[in-house]
């Protein structure tokens, strides 16, 4: 498996953290009984932690498809080198620290450093892809 293919993998892992970390501030903030129910009652928008985790899982989940079809055309492409290993390093590691920078409050360091890092990452992926 190649280093492009483990980060995709671990990008993987990552969304899932994302996913139950948002999940399970969401069900503190609201309570299990309408994590349990239909839903359809209006609630009053999220506050604080659960608020900033659920925003960086949102954004998480708009960057990682294009992510992930850079990786696995790579893969398809055979295209592995130094920008690759760049990018998918770049990718994974500015989407850990959105997520930390955003439970923390960061908003600043969030959006200017570490979503910019991501973004680098998918850019030498097609830079890497396209020449």
């Amino acid at each position: 498996m190649t280093t492009e293919l483990r980060f995709l993998a671990a990008s993987v892992i990552l969304g899932l953290v994302h996913l139950v970390a948002a999940s399970h501030l969401i069900s503190f903030q609201y309570g299990y009984r309408w994590t349990a129910s239909d839903r359809e009652q209006a609630m009053p928008p999220l506050r604080g932690l659960a608020n900033r985790v659920d925003q960086a899982t949102t954004n998480f989940l708009e960057t990682f498809p294009f992510f992930a079809a850079l990786v696995l055309s790579a893969h398809i492409t055979s295209r592995h080198d130094a920008l690759t290993l760049w990018g998918v390093h770049l990718y994974f590691w500015g989407r850990v620290g959105y997520l930390l920078a955003a439970a923390l409050g960061y908003g600043l360091v969030r959006s200017v450093v570490f979503w910019n890092t991501a973004l680098t990452g998918m850019i030498l992926f097609l830079v890497a892809l396209l020449r």
